[in-house]
Order: structure tokens, then sequence, then C-alpha cells
């Protein structure tokens, strides 16, 4: 029998109707289940941007999960609010007994669950939370003495060692969907929110369990060749889910089920793909001081980052003089989006040539990647800077010449973005500065004056680096 008359589920950064683990407990629970979605103005109020694509992207994911909850008999009740209030406050208007919602592990998430279930606790009502958005979280995956795991290959031996088939065992919310209630409120316009529309199809990016769908069954038809394709970002390589597993859009379980059924190497690499998203969130649970900007590996925030005045300037206007930098900036300024290889090369040299704090990168990113995900994007950037849990070592630095000559040999992924480089030889391309002045103007492209002259010298930055992270560390730039 259903222990609650009434529950609500919160929604939210799961955003689909389907294997979806707060709502088929909710559903098993109650006899009646209010669905809930809160466009929560504690973060919405603090975004800069009024054409921020990650509003315009959930507001699109909302919609159609409020239109796939209707066709199954329900409804979604949307609030713009702050949620630390609104959901008390749709507690008492529905006369719910029971809150029931999916973790999210970043700390300013876990701090606003924390007060909201005081509230709830102090008026009676439970309050239920599951695991959803990766395959094993916080502590479900330690080591042999019962410590989190900071290297990730170990982590995922274990992790592969501790999955069975009830691990990816969707949840059957089909099953009692019969009581959902068909409560329901109208979908504010985005400028009701204090956003303008964005043309997400202009941005090739499909919104919604759909637009996840389509693009996992595209990926299908790819993934055998994952491994040799996903560091090339001109070429079709990646899965493109990284916004869809980031807002819920897609089932993670769905998702690793499908890659080990299929087997092989590009399966394989890409499940792997899928661990390291499992690592970087057991990481942020455990060293929550990670998403406050302090690295992973203490000693590091001791780091005196140089930050010459210009540097950071100019890798954020996409003008280093480097084409494979400069092409990566101007991908993800004009679409939210960045090429997961391009993402590490960018990182390395900001950190690395242009001697800025990691810390300015990461908020650069997290301002404008709209798959950005607290865990991964702290994560990697601490991995690119060599400061995080089983980091790129510090004296292992990324050229971004050969970088552009190995990922982007026939530079369409430079000319892509780079249209005023169009007429370069592919001989100059990764580094224009090398061509005479008579090539220069045979092509029509003045260094200096129609594509900046490089910044700095990577030689001579590469061994700055060496020498500021020797200064912290103490040991030997030859080492490894």
């Amino acid at each position: 029998m259903p222990e609650y008359d009434r529950a609500l589920v919160w929604f939210r950064r799961d955003l689909r109707d389907f294997d979806h683990a707060a709502l088929y407990h909710a559903l098993k629970s109650a006899r009646e289940v209010v669905c809930a979605f809160v466009f929560d103005r504690a973060i919405l109020d603090t975004l800069p941007d009024p054409a921020d694509r990650r509003v315009a992207f959930i507001h699109a994911c909302v919609a159609e999960l409020q239109q796939a909850l209707a066709a199954r008999g329900g409804g979604l009740v949307v609030r713009h609010a702050d949620a630390r209030l609104a959901i008390p406050a749709l507690v008492r208007e529905f006369g719910i007994g029971a809150v029931f919602c999916n973790h999210d592990d970043d700390p300013a998430a876990v701090a606003r669950d924390a007060a909201v279930g005081a509230d709830l606790h102090a008026a009676g009502v439970a309050f239920h939370h599951y695991k959803d958005c990766v395959v094993f979280e916080r502590e479900e995956v330690l080591t042999a003495a019962g410590t989190p795991f900071s290297v990730f290959t170990p982590y995922k031996n274990a992790w592969l060692k501790r999955l069975t088939p009830f691990y990816l065992t969707a949840y059957p919310v089909e099953r009692h969907a019969g009581r959902l209630s068909a409560a329901a409120s109208p979908l504010p316009p985005l400028r009701d929110l204090g956003f303008e529309p964005v043309d997400l199809a202009a941005l090739k990016l499909p919104a919604g369990m759909s637009g996840g769908a389509r693009l996992f069954d595209d990926f299908l038809g790819r993934i055998g060749q994952y491994h040799a394709a996903r560091d090339f970002p001109a070429i079709k390589g990646p899965s493109y889910l990284s916004v869809h597993l980031r807002f819920g859009t897609v089932s993670i379980r769905q998702l690793a089920a499908t890659a080990q059924g299929i087997g092989g190497r590009g399966a394989e690499t890409w499940l792997s793909e899928l661990i390291w998203r499992d690592f970087y969130h057991q990481v942020l649970w455990h060293r929550p001081d990670v998403a406050a900007g302090h690295a992973f590996k203490p000693q590091f925030d001791a780091l005196p980052w140089p930050d010459p005045p210009g540097h950071f300037e100019a890798w954020c206007a996409a003008s280093t003089g480097y084409p494979l930098v400069d092409a990566a900036m101007r991908q993800l300024n004009r679409t939210g989006y960045m090429h997961n290889r391009l993402r590490m090369v960018t990182a390395s040299f900001l950190t690395k040539d242009l001697l800025v704090d990691w810390r300015r990168g990461e908020r650069y990113f997290a301002d404008r990647l709209i798959d950005f995900d607290l865990a991964a994007n702290s994560g990697g950037w601490q991995w690119a800077a060599s400061v995080g849990c089983d980091a790129q070592p510090w004296f292992r630095i990324f050229n971004p010449v050969t970088q552009s000559e190995k990922f982007d040999p026939a530079g369409k992924f430079i000319r892509r973005y780079l249209p005023e480089l169009q007429n370069v030889p592919d001989a100059y391309l990764h580094a224009p500065w090398t061509m005479p002045p008579t090539e220069q103007t045979r092509c029509g492209v003045r260094i200096g004056r129609d594509y900046p002259a490089p910044v700095v010298d990577h030689a001579t930055q590469r061994a700055r680096a060496l020498a500021l992270f020797k200064s912290v560390s103490g040991r030997s730039a030859d080492a490894g």
C-alpha cells in the first residue's frame, strides 16, 4: 500500500520522465504524485548574460518534460522563485506528505537541499533523495582501506569490478504512471524569467529527451570508431551528449548499459569517459573545497601565478596568435561548446604558456559552457594545470603547435573558425608567424595586422612554467 496520500517530485538536473529514480520511488510510495520544477532565482539572478544558452536549453527541456508528463496523464507545476522557499510553499499548497528528488552533489546544491530538508522536517514532511545522475556515487567505490580514490585507473578497475546488471537496470516509471497528478501551471516565457530567446537549432543543439535520444542514436552508428575519432575536432567523433548528461535528459544507466553491451574498443573507450565523469563527481563529494578554488593537491595553492597583464584577455578574445587555441576559443564563444581535446589544449596553454591562474580559466568556462558541470569543469582544469588528482604531470606541457599539427593536420577546424587564415598554406597554418613576408602578402594575411602575432614564445614560457612548478614542488623538471 502507498505510504503517502500525495507526494511531490522535485525535478532538477534530471529532466526526463523515464528511468528516473526519484519519480519511480515517489510513484510507488504515494497515491498521487505532483511533479514540479523551479527556475531557481538563487541561481538565475546571478547569471550576467541575458542570452545565456544554458537557460534557453533548460527552458526547452522543461517544455518537453511538461508535454511528456501530460501524455502520461500527469502535469508539471513550474515556479520562478528561490527554491528554498518554493518547495516548502508547494508542500503547503498541495498538501504534500513527502518530497522526492535526486542527488545533486554540487556544494551549493547540497546546502540548498539541507535547508529545504530542515524546513520539511520541521513541518513533519519526509524528504527522500536518490542516486540518479551517475552509476556510482559518494562512498560506493572506495579503496580497500575504505578511502576515496585519487587516481583514476584504480578507481576505474574498482568501478568495473563492482558493476553488475543491477546498477544499470532502468527504473520502470511507466508501470505506476497512473498515479501522476494532473496539477500543472503554464511555462513562463524566457523573457519573464529575465532572459532572451536563443536559437538552439542554429547551434545544432537539439534539446529535451527527444534531442538526447536523437544524438545518442546518431552516435551509436559511430561508436565503434570513437577511440580513433574523438581527438580530432574537425570530424564528427564525440557523442555530443555532455549537455544532455548535465541536465539529465538521457539516462546514464541506459548509456552505460548500451556501451557495455556493444563492447569493442570504441565503446570501451567511451564507457571509460563515463567512468571519468563518476570519478570527478566522487572527488567533488569528498573534497568540496575543490569547487571553491582550492587545488586538490594543497601544496599547489601556493603557486605564485604571474598572471601577466593582457594574457588572460588575449586568451578570452581568441587572439593569442596560436591558431588551434584561438579557433577553440572562438568555438566556445560562438557556440557555448568546445571539443574535449581542445579543452585540454586551451587550458594547458592558459596555465603553462600564458602562466595565468587556472581558476580564471575555470570561471570563464563555467560562464560560457552550455554543458558546464562543476565536478567535470573543476576536475578538468585541475588536471590540465597539474594541481588536481591524477593530473597531467607538471613537467609534461602541451606544445600548441604540435597539438595542432597532430589533431587538425589539414587545418579544417582552424579554417572553420579562423576564416582570416583560409588562404594560409598548410605548411604555415599551425605557426603562421613563420611565414615569410612575401608569403604573407601572397595569401593576404599580414601577421600582426590581419591575425595576431604570438603573445608568447612557447619554448620560453615552457621553461618559466617548469621553474614555477619546481619552486613549489621541489622536484626536478627532468623527473618522469
